[in-house]
């Protein structure tokens, strides 16, 4: 599959995800993990005894995975650290010896709070694992990349030819812009952030101070950027970067300067609306901190 390809399945995929609650996730994750690990065995339940809070396991490795999907789960953090000690308890009792740990939670990308992190390192410390893990629904997406093409349409269904799809955005540089544009304007909790040191960037690539000014600012919210690509799977960091380098790249090739910096912004920005533009520079800033786009000064003596 090309990026579009990927990029329409990973919508698709998403839904699904959005959708499942229970049961239906449980059995998503356990058709993923048939195809991802020849060795995983799932476990249904049998009569009266149940699955033994075993949902799934490899068992030659001593990996074992407990599912639980809740409708929403920013409202269950109680509940799923008290089922998470719960059914651990309940697996060792069955199980054994049990080397990895994993927790599979629909988070529906939003994550899981420190007191989730917290109580799963609990259990790894206390019962001696090599490792234990929430497993989010960005993991399992990543599983799903890893996939033969076939296999990957057997989950999601198969896709319709994105380049006849007119009406509808499906980029990943729109979803991300989206996102953050959806967001409420605030400070990311650390009074103590420091902006990069980028006076001999912007000096190198001609950029002026008001320029570097957007870019400083956009940086301040960089931290909405990457929470989101924590929760999402890599296949969208990569699609995003990969984007923003080629824009990038294309057109440097014509222009530099401040006219390089707002050919990009407008390139990138699906409308050009105030709105969209500030949301392009909060991406920009990340990129141009990680050297995705513009050029170092050190690499002045290799031209």
């Amino acid at each position: 599959m090309n990026v579009n390809e990927k990029t329409l399945v990973r919508q698709l995929f998403q839904n699904k995800i959005f959708k499942s609650d229970g049961q239906l996730f449980e059995d998503m994750f356990v058709d993923i993990m048939n195809y991802a690990e020849k060795e995983f065995q799932a476990i249904k339940p049998w009569g009266n005894i149940g699955d033994r809070k075993n949902d799934g396991y490899i068992r030659d490795k001593g990996i074992y995975f407990q599912v639980y999907a809740p409708e929403d789960i920013r409202k269950s953090y109680i509940d799923v650290i008290a089922k998470l000690n719960k059914d651990f308890s309940k697996l060792k009792e069955y199980w054994d010896p049990i080397n990895k740990f994993y927790f599979v939670v629909n988070d529906k990308y939003k994550g899981v709070n420190a007191e989730c992190e917290q109580a799963i390192r609990m259990l790894k410390n206390k019962y001696q694992l090599s490792e234990t893990k929430f497993f989010t629904a960005k993991d399992i997406e990543n599983i799903l990349f890893t996939l033969e093409d076939d296999q990957i349409f057997s989950i999601v269904g198969h896709i319709p030819d994105p380049s006849k799809i007119k009406q509808i955005d499906y980029s990943i540089l729109s979803e991300v812009i989206s996102h953050i544009m959806k967001l409420p304007l605030k400070g990311n909790g650390d009074d103590d952030i420091v902006l990069p040191d980028w006076e001999e960037k912007i000096i190198f690539n001609k950029l002026t101070e008001p320029v570097a000014y957007l870019l400083k600012g956009g940086y301040l919210q960089v931290f909405c950027l990457e929470e989101y690509l924590a929760n999402n799977s890599n296949f969208l960091a990569d699609a995003l970067r990969e984007k923003i380098n080629d824009v990038y790249s294309e057109e440097k090739e014509l222009n530099s300067g401040d006219k390089l910096f707002w050919n990009i912004v407008e390139r990138l920005s699906p409308r050009l609306e105030h709105a969209y533009q500030t949301t392009v520079i909060v991406i920009m800033a990340k990129y141009f901190e990680t050297c995705d786009i513009f050029e170092e000064p050190s690499l002045e003596g290799e031209k």
